[in-house]
């Protein structure tokens, strides 16, 4: 197969790609003077049968960040206070699987249906009827397909590093494996039942201090170069950093480190082995449009937009969305825009809320 139909596929696998409530103590790295005014309340709530772990802050319109893999409701550190301050109810969750939320056996159990079933548990467990959703990553995938699935319970979008162009003709797992053939590639790799985890679970800090990085973060030499499977495993395949990102302190890093040390990378990764059940249990999405308003935050080097202009992803979305209220792509910036360019994403995501809020009756 050549490179760019390759190229299609990887970039394809992200295009799918009263309630009790239990209070918890829980710290995060980040202290300040004054916690109660400028940090959230860590807490857990039941929702779709699980119990959550949720961080929470601020009073009005309902805001649900969705993070990605591999990561945490911290990949939210920036915006939370942010949004709060702007006048909105923010819940970012440890989704299912991470962190202190539950994270149940069977792989079927983080198919779409499930994982968007979480998010409409939260608006429940918050008393309300509706939310605005903010996803990257995977979490971008999730809440595209929210959208999607639960049209009358979430009003809004900012979907960052992942854009929608509906549903394929095959599932990403069935195209990748004709593609890649005997070659590593991460999402294939994840399909191996076990595998991954315990690669990763052995070496937490190796494989999130790889992960996150900028763009142009300097490198030791990889210590796998045979682009075959039978190689190796995904850590050595990237080549360690020479030092962190300006955006991303020790204790930032320790605090992602810690969480998965004691959760593992198992339920994260079954979002991945359900690459192709979700394709198969939701035909009735193929060619239907997301017609709730969207905005799209990217970082400019984000392998997953492959180079892609704003003008491009304009085009290619509105194919699927049928209300895109802008694509913005911060330029020298990577897949984690959130936490590479806080500032800059949150006044973007805020003038959007803004716009695009539930009117008081």
């Amino acid at each position: 197969m050549t490179k760019n139909l390759v190229a299609r596929l990887c970039c394809s696998a992200m295009l799918l790609s009263p309630v009790a409530v239990l209070h918890a103590q829980a710290t995060s790295p980040q202290k300040t003077s004054n916690p109660a005014m400028t940090e959230p309340t860590l807490r857990y709530i039941q929702s779709n049968g699980i119990k959550m772990r949720i961080a929470e802050m601020g009073k009005g319109p309902l805001v649900i960040l969705v993070h990605g893999w591999p990561e945490s409701w911290y990949s939210w550190r920036h915006q939370i206070p942010a949004l709060a301050a702007a006048g909105f109810h923010v819940v970012a969750p440890d989704m299912r699987g991470y962190g202190k939320t539950d994270k149940p056996e069977a792989v079927e159990d983080y198919d779409i249906n499930h994982v968007t079933g979480d998010l409409v548990g939260i608006v429940d467990a918050m008393g309300e009827k509706t939310a605005m959703l903010v996803g990257h990553d995977w979490g971008a995938i999730v809440t595209w397909q929210a959208m999607l699935l639960h049209p009358q319970r979430f009003t809004a979008l900012v979907a960052m590093s992942v854009p929608y162009n509906g549903r394929g003709p095959v599932s990403i797992v069935q195209g990748l494996r004709q593609a890649m053939g005997d070659n590593f590639y991460y999402i294939l790799y994840f399909q191996e039942p076990g595998v991954a985890e315990k690669e990763f679970d052995a070496n937490p800090r190796g494989i999130l201090s790889q992960l996150y990085l900028s763009p142009d973060s300097p490198r030791e030499p990889k210590t796998i170069t045979d682009p075959k499977r039978s190689a190796g495993g995904m850590i050595g395949r990237s080549g360690a950093p020479k030092g962190l990102p300006d955006w991303l302190t020790q204790a930032d890093l320790d605090y992602y480190v810690n969480e998965f040390t004691e959760a593992g990378f198992r339920g994260g990764i079954n979002y991945y082995r359900n690459f192709h059940r979700n394709w198969e249990i939701t035909p009735q999405l193929s060619g239907v449009q997301v017609k709730q308003p969207v905005l799209f935050i990217a970082g400019d080097k984000d392998v997953v937009i492959r180079g892609a202009t704003a003008e491009g992803l304009t085009t290619s979305m509105t194919k699927t969305v049928a209300d895109l209220r802008g694509v913005k792509l911060f330029p020298n910036t990577g897949h984690w825009v959130q936490q590479e360019r806080p500032a800059e994403t949150n006044a973007a995501v805020i003038e959007f809320l803004q716009s695009v809020k539930p009117v008081k009756k």
